[in-house]
């Protein structure tokens, strides 16, 4: 089996990515939402790109929308 084009490529952690400090894009404040819908949490209003996808790393484990093997 072929590996994902990504699987080899180290990711940065969000906190080291050169625009983490700039406003979460709307793909990411959509996606809050959605999962914060899904587990009652609340989204801050002025959540930064590295922030966000943290938060959308951890409310997706705790919605249950990411399977087991990847969390």
């Amino acid at each position: 089996m072929a590996k994902e084009a990504t699987g080899d490529i180290p990711q940065k952690k969000p906190e080291d990515w050169a625009s983490g400090d700039e406003p979460a894009t709307q793909a990411q404040l959509s996606y809050l939402q959605t999962l914060a819908h899904d587990t009652g949490a609340e989204v801050p209003h002025d959540v930064t790109k590295a922030r966000a996808s943290e938060l959308i790393d951890e409310l997706r484990r705790q919605s249950g929308r990411v399977p087991e093997e990847d969390s």
